[in-house]
């Protein structure tokens, strides 16, 4: 309980509900597009410089190995698990169920950055290849979901060899992913001390960066509510709230298995509950673009992100501890 109220009223979740709300009530609050891009690149430079210095200082082990695979086995799985029931309790037809699904297989790299932040502010520790983690579940999961989508399909014109080649390069070249590995690599070459002369950069104004990003996010996320709810069913509002929890809870399990620590397992559950609003909508415009953004966007990013922030994470936490424990 302590951890969720101390979420709660942390300046990054009360920024993010600054903007969310005024972006509800129609106020003509925004942030320039350029200067929003800036902050998420300098986020994502920032996690992974920090996640590749914490890698530096131990070498990869058979356990770090393991729980690198099970983020990608769980980016496989959890598409399907998604598109099962989309499929049973809404009326999304086949390629907007599939799309949908995709982006709660692959991750939301904001949402793992406040828990980051909720982990350390919880007085856990973490540790650097969670990063990597974040990075490999980026994109198994669009895999998954162009099966689903195809599998079966009479009417769907499958993805021509070209356009494959171009939804490879746009997934493995995205932004985001560049930035986060590019930033990590950099981290572990130079270790603690080849990087303690940005430290004051990277680390003294993180929290800051943050609150403004989460501002903006507020923003769009009340934005994509506002504009595209009459394209939701409650059975599908639903789905954006409960499917994080199952993920969390299949995620559960594999940190038991694992024995990781309460930290590193907070993260994985996050990473596996969180939803993508970034990667995958760039994929799934190119590889099906019959789906309806208006669906699959303001359920990821107006409905399971916002739950994901204020009340997903504290539970996450408090989650990873009862598993740790059982772990142990």
């Amino acid at each position: 309980m302590d951890v969720a109220i101390s979420t709660l009223l942390s300046p990054i979740i009360l920024f993010f509900a600054l903007g969310m709300g005024a972006a509800l009530l129609r106020s003509q609050m925004s942030v320039p597009e350029a200067f929003a891009k800036g902050l998420a690149l300098y986020l994502m430079m920032a996690i992974g410089l920090k996640g590749g210095v914490e890698m530096s200082k131990n070498p990869l082990t058979v356990e770090v190995m393991l729980v690198l695979l099970a983020g990608v086995v769980l980016s496989f799985i959890v598409p399907a698990i998604s598109y099962f029931f989309l499929r049973v309790t809404t009326k999304l037809d086949q390629t907007n169920a599939a799309a949908t699904a995709a982006h709660y297989g692959s991750i939301s790299i904001v949402t793992f950055v406040a828990a980051t932040e909720a982990v350390r502010m919880s007085g856990l520790d973490s540790s650097g290849h969670m990063v990597a983690v974040a990075a490999l579940m980026e994109t198994p999961a669009i895999v998954t979901a162009l099966f689903l989508a195809n599998r079966g399909a009479k009417r769907e014109t499958p993805v021509a060899g070209s356009e494959r080649g171009e939804l490879i390069r746009e997934v493995a070249l995205n932004a985001s992913i560049v930035v986060l590995v590019g930033a990590l690599i950099i981290g572990w070459i130079a270790g603690e001390e080849g990087t303690a002369r940005v430290e004051p950069f990277f680390v003294g104004l993180f929290q800051g960066v943050l609150c403004l990003f989460l501002l903006d996010m507020g923003l769009s996320a009340g934005r994509g509510l506002r504009q595209g709810w009459r394209e939701l069913s409650a059975a599908t509002i639903g789905f954006g709230l409960y499917m994080p929890l199952v993920s969390a809870a299949l995620a559960a399990i594999v940190v038991m298995m694992l024995g990781m620590d309460t930290g590193d397992g907070a993260l994985l559950i996050t990473l596996a509950a969180s939803a993508s609003y970034i990667a995958v909508p760039a994929a799934m415009r190119l590889a099906l673009p019959k789906a309806k953004p208006s669906i699959y966007l303001t359920l990821s990013l107006g409905v399971t992100f916002p739950f994901n922030v204020t009340l997903g994470i504290p539970i996450y936490i408090y989650l990873a501890g009862l598993m740790s424990g059982a772990g142990g």
